[in-house]
């Protein structure tokens, strides 16, 4: 019993062993890549294994670009895919190049996928021009008639400028700038309707695919609708303002003429009471003046006439002051 026990446990640990060779040696991997016409060590490959580079990938890469007539080394693969690159995109874009005799080498290639673009992607478009459709533009003409419009804008990726050239917002941010800048400048709103196209080459001859990652082929305005009379609007809002302005200073002119009144009132209503504190000081002058024989009994009587006579003349002065009297 003992002796089958230990022939299992031998059986198991040759069987392991034989399994862990064969995934630090992959030798069919090996095979495979000779077949194939990739001049590639064995020892190579247990040396990806060690540097935790999948061999596979790097096998695959280098025979897919071998039968497409690229020359890459498998230490260029390696270093590529350390570097958190995507093998495969670099290879298919590098094949496709080729096939469409645009200018890609691999050093090229590797840093516009590292730069966090699919180069794949761009080397299609480079192709096949895309179509960007715009969001709605909102502008407004001379004459204050708001327009709404909005662009399609065919664009080729330029494989030299993907690194560090802007992406598809700038290009669209500078469409728009562009088409409120032409609606703008129009005089009349119904010249934007009439002749869209003029918007188009007024953008197109501004360069706005200068320092981007693409090249403007055509910019065509496909739909411009009317909208808001903006003119109307802000002259209404601004005869609305004017009228609230000249309410407040209205109001203001009220209320000092109010406070003017006020003070004369007070300023009056303080003049009478001297007035009246002075007159109450005139019996007691009388008084004392009879005491020091300043003043006689006729005296007194004649000031009495000569008071009632000036009451009566200041009563028929006033208006309707002699109407009710009989001759």
């Amino acid at each position: 019993m003992s002796d089958l026990m230990f022939l299992l446990f031998l059986a198991g640990g040759l069987a392991l062993a034989f399994f862990t060779l064969l995934y630090f040696v992959p030798v069919n991997l090996w095979i495979t890549a000779v077949f194939s016409g990739v001049k590639i060590g064995i020892m190579d490959l247990v040396l990806m294994r060690i540097r935790k580079v999948p061999p596979a990938i790097v096998v695959n890469a280098m025979i897919t670009s071998n039968k497409a007539g690229l020359h890459v080394t498998a230490n260029e693969i390696e270093t590529h895919y350390l570097a958190g690159g995507h093998v495969n995109n670099v290879i298919r874009a590098l094949i496709s190049a080729e096939k469409a005799n645009i200018p890609l080498d691999f050093k090229a290639a590797t840093a516009i996928d590292l730069a966090g673009r699919d180069v794949f992607e761009a080397v299609q478009m480079s192709v096949n021009p895309k179509v960007i459709d715009t969001p709605p533009v909102t502008a407004v003409a001379k004459d204050g008639i708001q327009l709404i419009a909005r662009a399609r804008v065919t664009v080729r990726a330029s494989i030299k400028q993907l690194v560090g050239g802007a992406g598809e917002e700038t290009v669209l941010a500078r469409v728009g700038e562009g088409v409120v800048s032409s609606i703008g400048s129009a005089v009349s709103h119904k010249e934007v309707l009439e002749n869209p196209d003029q918007i188009s080459k007024v953008v197109l001859n501004k360069g706005l695919d200068a320092g981007t990652a693409f090249e403007i082929l055509s910019i065509d305005i496909a739909d411009v609708d009317v909208g808001k009379n903006i003119g109307a609007g802000l002259q209404t809002d601004q005869a609305e303002a004017d009228k609230k302005i000249a309410q407040a200073r209205a109001e203001e002119k009220r209320a000092m003429a109010v406070a003017l009144e006020q003070e004369f009132k007070a300023k009056t209503q303080e003049a009478r009471a001297k007035v009246i504190e002075s007159e109450a000081q005139i019996p007691l002058a009388i008084a004392d003046a009879f005491r020091n024989g300043q003043l006689g009994v006729m005296d007194y009587y004649r000031m009495q006439n000569i008071k009632a006579d000036t009451d009566m003349r200041e009563s028929i002065a006033k208006p309707g002051g002699g109407s009710d009297q009989k001759p």
